[in-house]
């Protein structure tokens, strides 16, 4: 967060954003001096349609990308990820910051030219915990503890009971249950921003329709053709416009990563994933499009808990022991991947990775304690252990699918059967637990490591393993108020490495193909938030 001033007066805490300083349309770049391309227009490829363009249902990385050029929130983030200025240009809190305060812009506009006011804050955020939405992300809003948040959704009271309030047009007021220190960070997310009221309760489920779709973001959605591609332009009535270069951004779906790599080469599209395997040899043919930094983001299998044999822990612990790790990292990946033997990853802020005992062991030791695991679990190579690994559309999951599969068969004598989905199915499916092992990745809400444990929650509505702990709810609660809680994020790290509801395979790094010509990525953002307005593209 970039502070202007930091002022203590009444027991009140002011803390005023800075802004970024506007910029006119140019032939040349207001502040570098680059000389810009006369075509503002960039495409992207991404191996999935989003969940949905509603933020109160959006729950994909893809998904939220697209809603950060849409719509903004309170608050949004710098190119370091530090907190910046959305619609809010600074809150207050009060002594014990359990009372957040946000006074928002006057000149913030909806793209149809109404003002974008705290009563569409208000109307979100209990849109996005009403049973009514049913949104898949609510339980994002019980753990920012608003006041009331889980007994409104769990039906216990009404949405409007909900301590998050418009005390007049341009002063949104939000009420915790109890102190939060990363509060603020969590007012980022895409569940927290803002939609159209009007627009909304006219159009209903058809209000995210190109031609219904009112935003309040640097962009406006112009074309949406469903698992193909998606458009958005300029909108000329957010706030700071003239700093806005892209004019047009378009993803595209492939999720055939050489095809997508193809029309990269193509220069039909400007950023794309590398092909597994290909990311050591392009860093050598390619240096200036190829791209790597840490990223909060963890690749992982759920088991399913609620299912025969999974719910034996034996079980769950020999198929983790011996996920062929270093081989999906150094063979399959090749992209500077950090093996994972814990949930949360390095790269958190203020988290220290703890050991776990059966990260410290050698694959040798690992090996051979999976089969004697499974051997006590009654099974055998002449009594194979079958399972189905679920994973959506993609050759990267595939492979690491038949990677893991065949050595489960060699060393375990286990026999899989692969299948895979299209993305909204693939969601669907998992979430209603009719699965038995699932292929999953989080990247990080906020940059704290309770964005990855509080998926092991019971209450959880990501916790598709179906876990239950009593001792790690009781951690992770105690944790919410604690000034330095990473003790009880080591005790829940040794707690479920040893349960082992998930398999931890990686750490992601952001690997990416990028144009040298387009400028202004974020790096340097280990959430990967990244937002188009500001980005631009160089001549060449």
């Amino acid at each position: 967060m970039k502070t202007i001033t930091r002022s203590l007066a009444a027991g009140i805490v002011g803390v005023a954003l800075a802004s970024t300083p506007a910029l006119a349309t140019h032939k040349t770049h207001p502040v570098t001096g680059e000389v810009l391309s006369d075509n503002q227009t960039y495409t992207y490829v991404s191996i999935d349609e989003s969940s949905s363009l509603d933020p109160g249902l959006i729950e994909d990385v893809s998904g939220a990308a697209v809603a950060r050029d849409l719509f903004e929130g309170l608050l949004t983030q710098n190119a370091d990820g530090t907190l910046a200025p959305g619609v809010a240009t600074r809150y207050t809190t009060n002594a014990d910051k359990t009372v957040y305060t946000f006074h928002l812009r006057r000149n913030a506009r909806w793209s149809n030219g109404d003002p974008v006011t705290a009563h569409d804050f208000e109307f979100a955020w209990k849109r996005a915990v009403s049973p009514e939405l049913a949104s898949p992300y609510s339980w994002y809003m019980e753990i920012m503890s608003i006041k009331n948040g889980a007994a409104v959704i769990n039906g216990e009271k009404d949405k409007d009971e909900l301590g998050a309030k418009a005390l007049d047009d341009y002063t949104f007021q939000v009420t915790l249950e109890a102190s939060l220190p990363y509060f603020p960070s969590m007012v980022v997310h895409t569940t927290t921003m803002p939609v159209p009221t009007k627009i909304v309760n006219a159009f209903g489920d058809e209000w995210t329709k190109p031609g219904n779709m009112v935003s309040n973001g640097a962009y406006v959605l112009s074309e949406h053709v469903l698992n193909e591609r998606q458009s958005r332009v300029r909108n000329d009535l957010y706030w700071n416009n003239d700093a806005t270069i892209l004019d047009k951004v378009t993803t595209v779906i492939i999720q055939d990563e050489n095809a997508a790599f193809n029309r990269y080469i193509a220069g039909e599209v400007d950023q794309t994933a590398p092909p597994s395997g290909q990311f050591n040899a392009l860093k050598k043919s390619m240096p200036n499009d190829v791209h790597t930094n840490p990223r909060l983001c963890t690749y992982y299998y759920n088991f399913n808990m609620d299912a025969a044999p999974f719910d034996d822990k034996r079980v769950r612990q020999a198929l983790s022991y011996t996920i062929p790790r270093d081989i999906i990292i150094d063979n399959i990946l090749q992209g500077g991947q950090i093996p994972a033997y814990t949930f949360t990853p390095g790269a958190t802020a203020n988290f220290t990775v703890p050991e776990v005992a059966f990260g410290m062991m050698t694959q040798a030791e690992r090996d051979a304690a999976a089969v004697k695991l499974l051997a006590e679990a009654g099974y055998s190579k002449s009594n194979p252990l079958k399972a189905t690994i679920l994973y959506n559309t993609s050759e990267g999951h595939k492979n690491i699918a038949i990677a893991t599969s065949q050595m489960w068969k060699q060393k375990l004598g286990v026999e899989i059967t692969l299948e895979n989905q299209e993305w909204k199915t693939f969601l669907a499916t998992k979430g209603a637990g009719d699965f038995e092992i699932a292929r999953a990745g989080w990247c990080g809400d906020y940059n704290e490591a309770s964005t990855f444990l509080d998926l092991v929650n019971s209450e959880s509505g990501y916790n598709d393993s179906n876990y239950n702990n009593p001792v790690v709810d009781k951690l992770l609660a105690e944790a919410k108020t604690m000034s330095d809680p990473n003790g009880n994020y080591t005790q829940i790290e040794k707690i479920i490495a040893d349960d082992m509801p998930i398999a931890p395979i990686y750490h992601y790094t952001g690997n990416m193909l990028l144009k040298p010509y387009v400028k202004g990525y974020p790096f340097n953002n280990v959430e990967g938030n990244w937002y188009s307005r500001n980005m631009y593209i160089t001549a060449h």
